[in-house]
C-alpha cells in the first residue's frame, strides 16, 4: 500500500470515529491518526470563541498542527483555498472571515471527511463555502483563481511535496498568499522514523527540513518565503507516540528532542507572475 492509500484509509477511519460519535478523529484506537500518543502536536489549537462559532463535530475532527485561519490575515472578498480541508473547520472559519464577497474552498481525497465537512457546513448555516473532492498534488481550480491558500498539517503527507507546491502557485493569482500551517524538521532524523509509512500519517515521517521547504518554494517560484515555528516539540512529547510505533522511544526520544517543529510557513506569488 503506497502512501496516499495509507493516508486515505487512516482520515477516511477518522471521520467515521466522529459520525458515529467514538470521540475525537484523533483518539481513536488507530495508533497512526495525526494525533495519536501526540496531543502536543493538535492540542489548544482554536480559542474558544473559534469553537463555538462551528458544530462539535467540526472541532472533534480536526487532526491539524496550527491555527492557519488565525495567522492568515483573511480579508473580506478574498478567495481561499485549505488543501486537505478534512472535517472543513479552516474552510469554515475562513468563510466567516473573508465575507461578504468572499469563498472559501475545501480540497480533500477522502469520502468520509467530504461528507463529514459538508454536513459541519449545513449545520454551520455558511453558504459561501464549496468542498472538492481531489488531490492535492492536482488541484481541481483553474488557474489564478485564489488569492491565499491555506493547509493544517497536509502537505507533509504528500509524497511528492515539488507538485503540491507548483500546483499551489498554479492556482493563486498574482500577488496571492501561501499561508500553511505543517510540520518540519530541523537537522537529520533518525531513520528509523522516515522508514516507517505508518508515520507519515502521525504528521512526522513525512515532513520537510526547514531549509528543504524555503529551497521547495522557491523552486515553484514563490518569493517572501517565511518558516516561523510555532511550536517546537521535546523528547517527552514524542514518548507515547514512538511507542505506540513499536520504536524504542528511550533510544531514538533524545534522537527528535528539538528537531520537530510545527510552523508556519508563508510565501507569496510574484505580483507580475501570472500561471500560463
Amino acid at each position: 500500500m503506497d502512501v496516499k492509500e495509507v493516508v486515505r484509509e487512516k482520515y477516511g477511519q477518522a471521520a467515521l470515529r466522529v459520525v458515529t460519535g467514538e470521540g475525537s478523529a484523533c483518539c481513536g484506537s488507530s495508533p497512526s491518526s495525526c494525533c495519536s500518543g501526540a496531543d502536543p502536536i493538535t492540542s489548544n489549537l482554536y480559542d474558544e470563541l473559534q469553537k463555538n462559532e462551528l458544530p462539535d463535530t467540526a472541532v472533534l475532527a480536526s487532526l491539524g498542527c496550527g491555527n492557519p485561519t488565525a495567522l492568515a490575515q483573511l480579508k473580506p472578498g478574498e478567495t481561499v483555498l485549505d488543501l486537505g480541508s478534512g472535517g472543513g473547520i479552516d474552510v469554515l472559519l475562513s468563510a466567516r472571515r473573508v465575507s461578504p464577497g468572499g469563498k472559501a474552498y475545501g480540497l480533500d481525497m477522502t469520502d468520509e471527511m467530504l461528507a463529514l465537512a459538508r454536513e459541519n457546513q449545513k449545520k454551520a448555516g455558511i453558504g459561501n463555502v464549496e468542498f472538492l473532492k481531489g488531490e492535492i498534488e492536482n488541484i481541481p481550480l483553474p488557474d489564478n483563481s485564489v488569492d491565499v491558500i491555506i493547509s493544517n498539517c497536509v502537505i507533509n503527507l504528500s509524497a511528492d511535496k515539488d507538485r503540491v507546491l507548483r500546483e499551489a502557485f498554479r492556482v493563486l493569482k498574482p500577488g496571492g498568499r501561501f499561508a500553511v500551517s505543517d510540520v518540519v524538521t530541523r537537522g537529520e532524523v533518525h531513520p528509523e522514523i522516515r522508514k516507517n509509512i505508518l508515520l507519515w500519517v502521525g504528521c512526522v515521517a513525512g515532513a520537510l527540513e526547514e531549509n528543504e521547504y524555503r529551497a521547495k518554494l522557491a523552486a515553484a517560484g514563490f518569493e517572501k518565503i517565511d518558516v516561523e515555528p510555532t511550536r517546537i516539540y521535546r523528547a517527552e512529547d514524542a514518548l507515547s507516540f514512538l511507542a505506540d510505533q513499536g520504536l524504542d522511544a528511550k533510544i531514538i526520544g533524545p534522537e527528535v528532542d528539538g528537531k520537530f517543529l510545527s510552523a508556519f510557513v508563508r510565501a507569496t506569488k510574484p505580483a507580475g507572475r501570472p500561471s500560463v
